[in-house]
């Protein structure tokens, strides 16, 4: 009975689960049917708006066709009309062409017609012309080339003439215009300076307290003053002048060395060899200080910065130094005081031109040592410590040893000659100054058509007198121009000179 039951119950189990299996089979197909169907009525209305599209689409793309050919036949039509224009204008401008070749050759025709007339006249005119020059020269009793020369004689006399005079009144009106411009500026300068007459010597005098003060200086057999002389370089003169003693020597530093130590030695009272020989060496490195302050001092006056020790030390020895009786130092600071002065005027840097102005004759501090002219000597020291090319243009130019001159060496030169000239800055040897008036007068005489000549007002002014019967107006111009070139490449001198020629045409004659 168990196992009736048991396979009732398997049986049951395995037709339930048929019944079951085949419900959802069943269920499913239904479920699967009506997606179908949903499907296909989807299906059929995106078919149908598909076509719709499609037709719409297609209308579209229809007219956009039907616009592009529209345009495509509207850009035809004028295309085609523009070339046919085209072809118009060509064929006019082929006609003009034509028309204007036609002209041409016509003018070409006539212009080769007068051409060939041009040349019967021209050969008509030769013809005419050698007639005329050989009735010419029969009458002249010259050839042509003669009669050519003569004209070209002539007109070369006459150009000269003109241009003579044209030069002559260029040079006139430039003296006069550059004349003012440099008085204004000079005279700017020259008011705003102020200096002191100087008067130095060669030789120093120092007071004795008295005249047995020579014969200790002296001493036994003279080994004092030659003790003294040796080791100072100076020449101490003992005469009968009362409670004095005279220094000679050309060296300024030496002398005033010597004048120095003098004065200790007769504030000290011991005068021997060995003594002289310290209280000397002592009184050099004084000097040396005082020198070295004297430069620094000077530099500090002026206003000029950065000088190197060297070229304050040369500054220095410039105190010693004189020249035509000017002190250097002194004249130094004149000049350099002018070329500020001057370089202001005319808009120039003004710490250049002054530092080129107190340096300018720092080669005289060492000109008895080196040789060469102080200005190169001066150029070639300032070079090695001054980074300024414009200063050493400046002290190498001022005295116009170069072959060109920069605005600084005009500044300078000028400061220069201002300080040197103005009254009482120096003073000139009889002898040098004789020499310089005969120098002058020989110049002068050295040129052709020159009779006489005179150096007046201390050989600052020339007048020249010329031979009129070989020198005319003109000549006596030019004259005066060569003389003046002559004088400033061959002679040294302050200030300026003046050249004056003279010509005189006399007429004489008597009545009977």
């Amino acid at each position: 009975m168990i196992v009736v039951d048991i396979l009732t119950i398997f049986f049951s189990f395995i037709i339930g689960a048929i019944f079951g299996g085949m419900g959802t089979f069943l269920f499913r197909r239904i479920t699967f049917d009506r997606q179908m169907r949903i499907a296909e009525r989807k299906a059929s209305r995106i078919g149908a708006e598909a076509g719709i599209e499609a037709k719409k689409l297609v209308n579209d793309a229809k007219q956009e066709a039907d616009k592009t050919k529209a345009q495509s036949d509207n850009e035809y039509r004028e295309r085609r009309n523009e070339l046919q224009r085209e072809d118009q204008r060509l064929a006019q401008k082929s006609e003009t062409l034509e028309r204007k070749l036609d002209g041409i050759d016509n003018r070409e025709r006539t212009l080769a017609n007068k051409d060939r007339e041009a040349e019967s006249i021209r050969t008509q005119l030769v013809e005419l012309r050698d007639r005329q020059v050989k009735q010419l020269e029969l009458v002249s009793g010259m050839s042509t080339e003669e009669a050519k020369q003569r004209l070209v004689d002539a007109m070369q006399i006459e150009m000269q003439q003109e241009a003579n005079r044209r030069l002559h009144e260029w040079e006139i009106k430039l003296k006069e215009e550059s004349a003012k411009k440099a008085q204004s500026i000079l005279s700017q300068a020259i008011q705003r300076s102020a200096a002191e007459v100087v008067s130095e010597t060669t030789v120093s005098v120092v007071p004795l307290p008295n005249d047995e003060m020579k014969g200790r200086l002296i001493g036994r057999e003279g080994r004092n003053i030659r003790a003294l002389e040796q080791a100072t370089g100076v020449d101490l003169i003992i005469d009968d002048t009362p409670e004095t003693v005279t220094l000679s020597s050309f060296d300024a530093v030496r002398r005033e060395i010597a004048r120095l130590a003098l004065s200790k030695l007769i504030l000290d009272g011991r005068i021997h060899p060995a003594r002289i020989e310290e209280v000397v060496n002592k009184t050099k490195e004084e000097v040396e200080a005082a020198i070295q302050s004297t430069g620094e001092q000077t530099a500090f006056q002026v206003g000029v910065q950065g000088l190197r020790p060297e070229l304050i030390r040369l500054l220095g020895r410039l105190k010693y130094r004189t020249s035509y009786g000017q002190n250097v130092l002194g004249h130094s600071i004149e000049v350099a005081h002018l070329s500020a002065m001057i370089a202001a005027e005319l808009g120039a840097d003004v710490a250049i031109a002054k530092k080129a102005g107190l340096l300018h004759d720092i080669g005289k501090a060492v000109d008895r040592e080196v040789e060469g002219s102080h200005a190169a000597i001066g150029a070639d020291l300032v070079k090695q410590w001054e980074r300024s090319p414009e200063v050493v243009q400046g002290i190498a130019e001022h005295h116009g040893e170069t072959e060109n001159m920069s605005t600084w060496g005009f500044i300078v030169s000028a400061a220069d000659a201002i300080s040197g000239a103005r009254p009482g800055a120096r003073r000139e040897s009889l002898e040098n100054y004789i020499k310089r008036l005969k120098a002058l007068e020989d110049i002068a005489n050295g040129f052709k058509g020159v009779e006489k000549s005179y150096a007046i007002q201390a050989g600052r002014e020339i007048r020249i007198l010329v031979k009129p019967e070989e020198i005319d107006d003109l000549g006596a111009m030019r004259l005066a121009r060569d003389i003046v070139k002559k004088i400033e490449e061959g002679m040294e001198y302050p200030g300026q000179i003046k050249v004056t020629v003279l010509r005189e045409t006399r007429a004489v004659d008597y009545a009977k």
